[in-house]
């Protein structure tokens, strides 16, 4: 068997987090650990759970600008999840289109803000509030078999 790596029909996903219906094999390779991160000049300071809600909702600091992902990411589902407890983030918020855009942002912007998954904070940010852990999935087709068994367990034992 070989292993797809194309984009449009691919032999594994990884996803950041569970799903809320899974139907397909998935298996845990690791944790992430989901940040409210922000430039070291920023003038946002260590969060609570309740500042954070108010920062992403809009309710805060207008100077400051909120970085987002769309809102069927991953990483916003469970950002959604852990911190805005059914409040949407603020229309204002701006996109970012992937972890590294995020990244690349608040590393150039000393008044931005936003999320990231542990291990995409570089540079020049801090962490303000940490939202929470969680799983890193594996998601096959169907029960993995040749090259894709033998990926997951090389991913698991990483």
């Amino acid at each position: 068997m070989t292993l797809s790596v194309t984009q449009q029909e691919p032999n594994l996903y990884l996803r950041v987090g569970e799903p809320e219906t899974l139907v397909l094999p998935a298996y845990q390779i690791d944790e992430e650990e989901i940040l409210i991160v922000t430039h070291r000049e920023s003038p946002v300071q260590n969060l609570s759970l309740e500042e954070a809600r108010a920062l992403f909702s809009g309710q805060a600091d207008p100077s400051v600008q909120v970085w987002a992902y769309a809102s069927g990411e991953d990483v916003q589902v469970l950002f959604e999840q852990l911190v805005m407890n059914g409040r949407s983030v603020t229309s204002l918020a701006r996109l970012a289109v992937s972890p590294q855009h995020m990244s690349d942002m608040l590393n150039a912007e000393s008044n931005s803000v936003g999320v990231l998954p542990r291990h995409w904070k570089t540079g020049n940010t801090r962490e303000v509030f940490s939202a929470g852990m969680a799983p890193v999935l594996a998601i096959t087709k169907e029960n993995p078999d040749g090259a894709v068994r033998e990926l997951v367990a090389c991913l698991q034992n990483n």
